[in-house]
């Protein structure tokens, strides 16, 4: 796949105090994601996530409350040939969250035990394994 096929976006792993994961679900989809969205052009991975999280669940996140922890890749959950080439970081976030914007559904997932729920690739393959406890 070439450059073009990649969409760049920036997530944000969220964890609650007993370890569950932050996931939502955008309307007419079928998998759940870290909230996050599209890179705009020129801008900053930070900046663009601060936005989207903003806009998808309402919260206004410092700068300080984010930790920088990789790029990944994986095949993006409903674009068929496409990939995501994800910036993501742990966002630490103390305040109540609600679905806004695209946001359908909101999930707080136990990453040792997802059970059935559909996840996208990125996430199910990528970043769960980031947050699980031993």
């Amino acid at each position: 796949m070439t450059s073009q096929d990649s969409i760049r976006i920036a997530a944000a792993l969220m964890s609650g105090s007993d370890g569950r994961v932050l996931l939502v679900r955008k309307r007419a989809t079928d998998a759940f994601m870290q909230p996050g969205g599209k890179i705009e052009a020129g801008e900053h991975p930070e900046v663009a996530l601060r936005r989207e999280l903003s806009e998808e669940l309402g919260i206004e996140v410092d700068p300080s409350d984010m930790t920088y922890v990789g790029r990944y890749t994986a095949p993006a959950a409903h674009e068929l040939g496409r990939l995501v080439d994800a910036e993501i970081f742990r966002v630490a976030i103390t305040c109540p969250v609600s679905p806004g914007a695209e946001i359908e559904e909101i999930l707080w997932l136990d990453p040792n035990a997802p059970g059935s729920v559909k996840l996208a690739p990125l996430t199910r393959d990528k970043l769960l394994p980031l947050c699980v406890r031993d």
